[in-house]
């Protein structure tokens, strides 16, 4: 069931009620006792629904939030490993990476 807003035109008194879609709208406002209340046209939840099959109401269980927990956390300590590593090596890389020329064989000049 959904909430809506209602302002009177004479008094300008402004409240929110919680009615049936089916509902009659009020005309009557508590306020003042006239019959010049009128329902507001709302915006709506404003809730996004965005990928496949996920709901307002949807939630993880305790044992998948300590599980995801553990694997970042044993993410984190590799990136850390690997960058103790990295920081421990000397000298750049490009000279050790790259093949030595092979030298090329000679042309034997021929004896006339």
């Amino acid at each position: 069931m959904p909430t809506y807003d209602y302002v009177c035109d004479a008094c300008e008194h402004e409240f929110e009620e919680f009615q049936m879609m089916s509902a009659k709208p009020l005309k009557k406002c508590p306020e003042c006792g006239k019959n010049k209340l009128r329902r507001l046209i709302g915006t709506g939840a404003g809730i996004i629904f965005k990928g496949s099959g996920f709901y307002e109401t949807d939630y993880r269980s305790d044992g998948y939030n300590k599980d995801k927990k553990a694997d970042s956390e044993k993410k984190s300590e590799k990136k850390d490993s690997s960058e103790k590593k990295s920081e421990s090596k000397p000298g750049p890389k490009s000279e050790s990476t790259s093949k030595p020329d092979k030298p090329k064989p000679e042309k034997k000049a021929k004896k006339d």
